[in-house]
């Protein structure tokens, strides 16, 4: 197996992190393996919020529901679309399926780097893109899509095996 299907298949979800600091360059990495992703018609609608100060990170895992582990993660990243940018308009624009497409290629590197990181949904619940747009001072036009916490895994959890037969269909229904 290559090294891209063996990251593919290592790949979970870190949501205990020890205490430690990421460096700039290796965040930047993951942040080029974000923007490395695939958008429709090439609009890159994409913008990212790294977030290291500590105080930040701490009121993000107080405030947001699922995101209790950014209290020890080393850096955080908001994945937000921002509407002028992308195909299309309003609900019928793309934002949401290009800054996916760079939140799983942030995913991705993280765990390749030996890191580990965590998708906390933001959208579509109005509460948590709140408290993000209003701590982070987001403006109107750039919707947060999720947050990311990134740190050093503690422990060493497992990935999943989700192959499943079950949900493949040939040729028709």
């Amino acid at each position: 197996m290559n090294s891209t299907l063996e990251t593919i298949f290592r790949r979970k979800s870190v949501r205990n992190f020890k205490e430690a600091v990421i460096d700039d360059d290796t965040l930047e990495i993951i942040l080029r393996a974000g923007m490395a992703a695939p958008s429709a018609v090439d609009k890159r609608p994409w913008e990212f919020i790294l977030i290291k100060e500590k105080n930040t990170l701490l009121e993000l895992a107080r405030s947001l529901p699922y995101a209790k582990m950014a209290e020890k993660a080393a850096a955080g990243i908001v994945v937000a679309g921002n509407t002028l940018k992308q195909w299309g308009s309003g609900d019928l624009g793309y934002w949401v399926q290009d800054c996916s497409a760079a939140t799983e290629n942030i995913l991705l590197a993280v765990e390749s780097l030996d890191l580990g990181a965590v998708w906390t949904a933001l959208h579509p619940y109005k509460d948590r893109k709140k408290i993000v747009t209003d701590l982070l001072g987001i403006p109107e036009h750039v919707v947060p899509l999720n947050f990311i916490p990134v740190g050093i895994p503690a422990g060493n959890p497992e990935p999943k095996d989700k192959y499943n037969p079950g949900v493949i269909h040939y040729e028709k229904w």
